[in-house]
């Protein structure tokens, strides 16, 4: 493996509650935002299946970088709790071993992941 991938990769998954589409994705926005400039992610991607499943990719340095991340106190309880209010049901994290990398950045037109303005 290149040793520029990250150490740690993790597939998240939800079902959401219907209508909470725009308040979820609003709310996971602002949280991923801040857990990459203030708690050292090195950033998510959230997608929706065809199985109305919702899929969020995120990457860390580490486990421990990931854990003491997200140990310290809530960086917006708010969006927190939107997140929450929003997730009918949460399926079991998925942990990646990465092994090669070839992902680019996504083009900054509006698919980057923050909201439309």
């Amino acid at each position: 493996m290149d040793n520029a991938s990250p150490a740690f990769c993790a597939i998240y998954r939800w079902r959401l509650h219907p209508g909470s589409e725009a308040s979820f994705v609003r709310a996971w926005s602002r949280i991923t935002e801040l857990l990459l400039t203030e708690r050292g992610s090195l950033g998510s991607r959230l997608h929706r299946g065809p199985d109305d499943i919702w899929y969020s990719y995120t990457q860390w340095p580490s486990a421990a970088a990931k854990a003491e991340g997200l140990a310290r106190p809530s960086v917006d309880p708010e969006a927190w709790q939107q997140l929450r209010d929003a997730i009918a049901e949460s399926l079991p994290e998925l942990i990646l071993e990465p092994v090669s990398d070839f992902l680019a950045p996504l083009p900054q037109d509006g698919l980057s992941g923050r909201p439309a303005n």
